[in-house]
């Protein structure tokens, strides 16, 4: 679903005391929401970074790419669970993937993830610990 186009034919009652124009305060608040598609597109982004042990990960591929073994010590977790991790951060567009024989190593998609994840920790008031 996509940005609403349709004409606002229902308003809440306190919306209509509370401005002149209240279609025209709808169709205003509409267009800040945005579009649906892209809220749920980001929604994913964000859901995938909602894990601990998801972040965790990508702290562990900051400074380079990592293979499944590494990332087990990382996490002191089974293969499993890193594998369903991964999966999601890959699945999400955060984390890429490369082959090398039997090896499969993992990377940051775009580096940009971190600035998001400092800014996070900015407004969550913490520092990650290296």
């Amino acid at each position: 679903m996509t940005e609403s186009t349709e004409p606002i034919t229902e308003l809440p009652d306190s919306l209509t005391r509370l401005h002149d124009d209240p279609v025209d305060a709808a169709t205003t608040l509409r267009e800040r929401a945005g579009d649906t598609d892209v809220a749920e597109q980001v929604g994913c982004l964000f859901a995938a970074l909602s894990n601990p042990q998801r972040l965790q990960l990508l702290w562990a591929l900051r400074d380079g790419e990592c293979c499944v073994c590494e990332l087990q010590t990382a996490l002191d977790a089974p293969q499993s669970t890193v594998a369903s991790h991964l999966r999601c951060l890959t699945d999400a567009g955060l984390v890429s993937t490369r082959k090398d024989g039997k090896w499969s190593y993992y990377r940051p998609a775009d580096p940009a993830v971190f600035e998001l994840v400092d800014d996070a920790l900015a407004i969550a008031d913490v520092e990650a610990t290296e």
